[in-house]
């Protein structure tokens, strides 16, 4: 399997684009970003949002990518597709919990 987040990071990186600038534009913060580049299954919709900000198609470099490009199933059996879906919720869980203390943080108020 490909290791996503090392590809992300190293187009990241080459884009020119400063990490914080990318996590200012996805609303995210900069550990988020980080994060994401020890990921080795980022989801494709992540992958995409991404490549968006920093205008870069990154079919070329992820095989699945280039698979749903073509309309072709990638999977090859189903245990291979329950990882991805774990994967996919145990990222979409750790997005919100970021946004979550993001929001914390914004509206606590101090107790004296």
């Amino acid at each position: 399997m490909q290791d996503r987040g090392e590809i992300i990071k190293q187009v990241v990186y080459n884009s020119g684009m400063t990490i914080s600038e990318l996590a200012k534009r996805m609303g995210k913060s900069r550990k988020w970003v980080y994060n994401q580049f020890e990921n080795k299954s980022v989801s494709l919709d992540l992958i995409l949002q991404i490549g968006e900000i920093i205008h870069h198609n990154f079919v070329n470099e992820i095989d699945d990518l280039y698979a749903l490009k073509k309309g072709i199933n990638s999977t090859s059996s189903d245990n291979q597709q329950n990882n991805k879906s774990n994967d996919y919720w145990k990222n979409k869980y750790l997005s919100l919990l970021e946004e979550y203390n993001i929001f914390l943080k914004e509206n606590s108020t101090i107790m004296v």
